[in-house]
């Protein structure tokens, strides 16, 4: 069987079990976008970060051309990029899969002694730690460690060996970047009591009470809109972004009742209360030592 007719049933096979699929070319990365699709001028895609109205039958927008239907894997538009792929490429998150990509032997051994066991593909420089359960994608969380998940795509190098286990909060944390830990007392006071913002206590804010009410909402509702996943992460951006509104602001203007706020909005779709607090505490301080 040729290598095209190969690539295209293993995508077949995949598509029909649901995982989304797509070709990739030399280099293992996807094919470049057509010339409607160039440089995004369609908008790009619905499913995109920055969700446009693209409904391209090609081999556009990278992870993004991922696809169950098997009446595209097989159609005429993507024949061309099947006779020129040289393996096949999936979209882990759209799969509810978290991909730990282990690029060297001193990033599978600190797996080892770090992570929870679960399925292992071995890969021509490592390994990848496939678990259930989506995350955001990031790059370089530590040496030699990408996490492939949402918005992005892995090579397809077989179903791996081992049982999956549930994406677990150590993968999870690699993503929110803890950067220090908070020592005793700084941590956010317990749900049950938790303070809400209020100008009386924000004495030294220069921000009028409806500029920091309608940042805290959005940013609240970012996180209670991750019910899958990564709602620690968002808690951690959210935190960061209100937290740096506030660096030229003479004090104090209450973010230890924002970043409370933003906790529970964490814990209520599911984020365990210590993790919500520590992201979101290092997500001030993140803020904080930026602004110093």
């Amino acid at each position: 069987m040729s290598a095209t007719k190969t690539h295209r049933r293993i995508a077949l096979q995949l598509a029909v079990a649901g995982v989304p699929v797509l070709p990739l070319r030399f280099g293992k990365v996807p094919f470049g976008n057509c010339r409607v699709c160039a440089k995004n001028a369609c908008g790009g895609r619905p499913n995109m970060k920055s969700a446009g109205p693209c409904q391209c039958p090609g081999v556009c927008h990278a992870w993004a051309a991922a696809t169950t239907d098997t009446r595209v894997v097989n159609s005429p538009e993507w024949a061309p990029a099947w006779r020129r792929a040289v393996c096949v490429g999936y979209h882990p998150g759209g799969a509810g899969l978290t991909v730990v990509d282990l690029d060297n032997a001193a990033a599978v051994a600190w797996a080892h002694e770090t992570l929870p066991v679960t399925r292992r593909v071995v890969t021509t420089r490592g390994e990848h730690w496939l678990y259930q359960g989506a995350m955001g994608s990031h790059n370089a969380v530590r040496a030699g460690v990408d996490i492939k998940s949402l918005m992005s795509y892995a090579r397809w190098l077989g179903p791996g060996n081992g049982r999956m286990a549930a994406l677990p909060p150590a993968v999870l944390a690699l993503v929110v970047k803890e950067e220090t830990t908070p020592g005793p007392g700084e941590v956010v006071s317990s749900l049950p009591e938790r303070a809400t913002w209020d100008r009386t206590v924000a004495t030294g804010c220069r921000h009028t009470e409806q500029y920091i009410r309608t940042g805290l909402e959005r940013g609240l509702a970012r996180v209670r809109a991750r019910t899958e996943s990564g709602a620690a992460s968002q808690a951690f951006g959210v935190a960061r972004f209100l937290a740096a509104q506030h660096a030229q602001c003479p004090g104090p203007c209450a973010l230890d009742a924002i970043g409370s706020q933003i906790v529970a909005a964490a814990v209520c779709v599911g984020v365990p209360e210590d993790y919500a607090r520590r992201a979101v505490t290092n997500g001030l301080q993140t803020a904080e030592r930026r602004a110093a």
